[in-house]
């Protein structure tokens, strides 16, 4: 995701706030939305298999279940957290890069800067908006019928502020490692594909070559999938997951420990499947489309 400056470009490259923002947007109205709610739906609710996961969402509305908190809140969180994202990372990796570190260096640094930055500058109060459109669907099912402000609502009046950020920091660590890991190993994998191409670094790939070390880039950056699990445990809501083993306070740790205990090291995997499908997306838009938008964007 390195940028290449023109000759005589000084200071930042403030575009890449709109591309990131436009790349996102992208990707979540797409194939994004759906498979976030299914791996949503699974870390969630640990003992279901992908099958009955997938019965439970279409339950919800058919198509409609699988877009679920797509409007307005995963596109709120999309357009600001890619921006956010693409901005941080980009500039970190333009600035490895000029001081002589690798390609794959260059991109781990800026992904996992951009990471950090998009968890605490967007994601708190736009991830918990989506986990409160989950809960008011589940409690609908069982005949419970509030409004999405009445949920909200009844979350601040308990805690806060805290409460509507509860889980951030899991969210920080998470994305600092995913996109750390997506964007560090796709960079890895154009470098391996160029030397078997027998191509230079300043050499360009091709658009499938991109792609294919990108979906490399999303597979494998799903080995962090328990701390996914363990946002999800720390944000749910619904009233219905209350459990007598459960901290009152949760810590990232003390729930790694309670969904361990509870479901074994298979509850801290489950959803991965989804998961490796949506880093795979989110990587070839991230990545791969984004260097192509930007490189756009320079020339006009």
């Amino acid at each position: 995701m390195a940028i290449q400056r023109e000759p005589g470009q000084k200071g930042i490259n403030w575009s890449n706030i709109a591309v990131g923002a436009i790349m996102n947007m992208f990707e979540v109205t797409t194939l994004g939305q759906p498979l976030e709610v299914l791996k949503t739906q699974m870390a969630a609710n640990r003992s279901q298999t992908m099958l009955q996961a997938t019965k439970a969402v279409w339950a919800r509305g058919g198509v409609a279940g699988m877009y679920q908190g797509l409007i307005p809140w995963a596109w709120i969180e999309a357009s600001t957290k890619g921006g956010v994202l693409l901005f941080t990372a980009s500039e970190i990796e333009t600035a490895g890069i000029g001081m002589g570190v690798s390609p794959a260096t260059a991109g781990l640094l800026g992904g996992m800067g951009g990471g950090i930055a998009q968890a605490y500058a967007t994601m708190g109060f736009t991830t918990c908006m989506k986990t409160v459109e989950i809960t008011r669907h589940k409690e609908a099912a069982v005949g419970v019928e509030r409004s999405t402000f009445q949920v909200f609502m009844d979350i601040y009046r308990r805690e806060g502020i805290k409460g509507i950020n509860k889980g951030v920091n899991a969210v920080a660590v998470r994305q600092c490692t995913n996109w750390g890991s997506r964007m560090g190993f796709a960079r890895l994998a154009e470098t391996m594909i160029r030397n078997v191409r027998g191509k230079g670094e300043k050499d360009s790939l091709g658009a499938m070559d991109k792609i294919l070390a990108s979906s490399i880039g999303g597979a494998l950056a799903t080995w962090n999938q328990p701390i996914e699990v363990v946002r999800v445990e720390m944000q749910s809501m619904a009233k219905a997951t209350a459990n007598a083993n459960r901290p009152a306070k949760l810590t990232i740790l003390n729930t790694l420990g309670f969904i361990y205990k509870e479901n074994g090291i298979k509850g801290l995997y489950r959803g991965v499947t989804p998961r490796i499908g949506l880093g795979i997306w989110q990587t070839i838009c991230m990545v791969s489309f984004a260097d192509y938008v930007k490189a756009w964007v320079k020339k006009s």
